[in-house]
């Protein structure tokens, strides 16, 4: 991997992880005024349409035979009910908050590793995972004003949020990309079609709203596509610390866009929870680079 690699990488995920903020800015602004089942809708159908209409012409329809399907679908449901319960979180709570909660799933998938993964915790990745624990402490602490409902649906998203990487892990080694981004778009656009006899809107959205609606749908597939042609050129423990600028867009386009600022002790938990994060991807991947030129590991 050469360095001119390595930096495209980066940037790619940089703008992915902008994207996805906007998106959740988007999502935030729509929710206060529409069902988050029609807003998804819109935007799953108009995901799975872009992943048809752009991946058929270059590869043909062999994409959307998988090998694991049931599997394929669990993944897509995890995502689409992530997708639900991100957006419910967005309508009561900051988005800087929200998303630093959601953020935690990395860590939390290492009490996870092990018993279903099979894969070996060193012991900066407890440290960082008590850390990061810490972190969310300081964000859900009593006495933050943060609603209650919000909170339930930010954990029920982290939940999600453990659940969906982990099946990508899995189902990576058998399925194309392609693949898994069609199955992702079939089961959101299936999920939430299903819905719009209850909660289709009473009155015409405007075609402001219905595009951004759209804007959702297609953000995400851009986003997805440039995580995706990030990890293609570098290894994920090299490109985890980035994705962490998730939060400081949002924690931007929070302020600017809807005037709400995390207050200094969230500041702080949010903090742990990044540092953690960003601490336990960098000796991860030291360590890799040590393992490839047969070289001692940095932990003791």
């Amino acid at each position: 991997m050469t360095s001119g690699q390595t930096w495209r990488a980066i940037g790619l995920v940089l703008a992915a992880v902008f994207l996805f903020a906007c998106q959740d800015t988007i999502g935030k602004y729509l929710v206060a005024s529409h069902s988050v089942p029609f807003i998804q809708a819109i935007r799953y159908g108009v995901n799975l349409l872009l992943i048809v209409v752009l991946t058929t012409p270059r590869i043909g329809f062999g994409f959307m035979r998988s090998g694991r399907p049931v599997l394929a679908c669990i993944r897509g449901l995890a995502l689409a009910l992530g997708s639900l319960t991100g957006e419910l979180a967005f309508r009561y709570l900051p988005l800087a908050e929200a998303n630093s909660i959601i953020y935690f799933a990395p860590l939390a998938m290492l009490f996870l590793s092990r018993p279903i993964l099979g894969e070996e915790v060193k012991w900066y990745g407890w440290v960082a995972a008590i850390i990061g624990f810490i972190g969310l402490l300081f964000i859900v602490r009593p006495g933050s004003n943060l609603s209650s409902i919000g909170l339930i649906y930010a954990f029920l998203c982290l939940i999600t949020a453990v659940i969906y990487p982990l099946l990508s892990r899995l189902l990576t080694k058998t399925e194309s990309t392609q693949t898994l981004m069609f199955y992702v778009g079939l089961t959101g656009t299936i999920y939430y079609s299903a819905q719009l006899p209850w909660t289709w809107p009473a009155t015409t959205p405007t075609w402001f709203d219905t595009a951004l609606m759209a804007a959702l749908g297609i953000v995400s597939f851009v986003g997805h596509s440039l995580f995706t042609s990030a990890y293609a050129r570098a290894p994920l423990s090299l490109l985890a610390p980035f994705t962490y600028m998730h939060i400081a867009w949002a924690t931007l386009m929070g302020g600017i866009v809807f005037n709400q600022l995390p207050s200094g002790l969230s500041i702080f938990g949010i903090a742990l929870i990044a540092l953690a994060g960003v601490g336990n991807a960098v000796m991860n991947h030291r360590n890799h680079r040590a393992a490839q030129m047969n070289l001692e590991p940095v932990e003791v």
